[in-house]
Formats: structure tokens, sequence, C-alpha cells
């Protein structure tokens, strides 16, 4: 099963076609989830989630009374807590679900904190063992994580540029197919190598024997 996520970062940032892709995925039978705010946003939408889950700090009195009563599966977490909201719709999605694949919007974009735990779950347990069937969404980025091996990224005609690196130290990262290839290399720090492009909208081929890769497709805004 397929699940879509909504968080709770700024509209500014979500996709235009947002609202259409996330009733189509439902009308297909996927998971419709949210954390926090994500969840009035939602309803906002016209799309009542599945699941949604937080502390709901974010939301008035009003607000959360009007979610609690159109949602049926409600999670709560103390907001005093060692995880975040997006971690448990995370373990929810994977765990609880057994979901087949994750796709998160509204992970980007205002407060930087928030982006960077949502990255960096990927590499904790259990979320690493999920990593490459999550990828985040925004107007601008598709951004996905890999572990080792090889990795094909098909040519993405809508993203002109990609931004290919690591989260980890890696032991042999390659990129193969590209306007830039890079030959193996040994890196002990997260690194990322900015810009490069489909070479004749042919697959890109990425590969590394130890590690975790982040790959980051982009486009100018409009």
């Amino acid at each position: 099963m397929r699940a879509i996520a909504l968080l709770g970062g700024p509209k500014e940032e979500w996709p235009h076609n947002l609202a259409t892709e996330i009733k189509e995925a439902s009308k297909k039978g996927a998971l419709i989830m949210a954390s926090d705010r994500g969840s009035l946003f939602l309803l906002e939408l016209g799309i009542v989630p599945d699941v949604a889950l937080g502390d709901y700090d974010s939301l008035t009195f009003d607000e959360r009374e009007i979610v609690e009563s159109k949602v049926k599966d409600m999670r709560y977490s103390n907001p005093i807590k060692d995880f975040t909201d997006s971690e448990m719709l995370f373990y929810a999605a994977f765990i609880d679900y057994r979901v087949d694949s994750l796709t998160v919007y509204g992970a980007t974009g205002g407060r930087m904190d928030h982006f960077f735990v949502n990255m960096y779950a990927m590499l904790k347990a259990p979320f690493d063992r999920f990593k490459e069937k999550i990828k985040f969404i925004d107007k601008q980025n598709i951004i996905r994580f890999f572990g080792k091996g090889k990795h094909i990224l098909p040519y993405e005609a809508d993203y002109k540029y990609l931004g290919i690196g690591t989260l980890t130290g890696v032991k042999n990262f390659s990129i193969k197919n590209a306007r830039y290839d890079l030959q193996p290399i040994d890196l002990s720090v997260p690194t990322v190598y900015s810009s490069n492009e489909y070479l004749n909208r042919k697959a890109i081929e990425i590969s590394c024997e130890s590690g975790t890769l982040i790959v980051i497709n982009s486009r100018d805004k409009k």
C-alpha cells in the first residue's frame, strides 16, 4: 500500500497541484496521513486524512476539535518527548500500517530545524531500514535517500538539476552517465555535488559500498 503524508510546513512550498495529487491517490487506495497542523491543512483542501498524529501544539482548541471530529485514527503524543511528530508518522506508516512507500509533503520550508530533523531521521533506527521507500516533495524539489549498492535514477523531465551527495561517510561513492561523473571516492563527511544534470535524457547511476546517499532533483522557480 502506498501512503501520502502532509506535514506542517508552509503552504508556499507546496506543489501547485498538491490537492489533486492527494485526492487522486486516495481514490486509488493510498493511505492519507498527516502530522500536527498538516491534518488541518488537509481538511482545508477537502481531504480527510486516514491517520492524524502529533501533539497538536500548533492548533488552537477549536481547530483541534475540528480535526478530532473528522479523523477516525487520531494518535496523540506528549509535547515533551524524545521524538518528533514526523518521526511518529514515519513509524506508524512503516511499522503499524506496513506501507510500501511514503511520499511526504510539507517537510521543507519554514523552520530549518524541522527540515533537518526530517532528513536526518533517515539515519535513525528503525527508519533507516525504510529510507529508500521515502521521498520528500515540494514545489521545486524531490528528495530521496539511498543505502549501499547500485541505484538507477530515471530521467525526470520536469527537473533539470540534481544534487547528489552523502549524509554520512561513504566508501567508493560514484556517479555515472551524468553530465558530471564522479569516479569512486571515499568521503568521511557529508558532501553534496550540486547542479549536476541528466545527459541526453538518460538515467544516471549512483553507487556506494557503505553509507547513506541523498539525491535532490531540483528546478528553478517559475
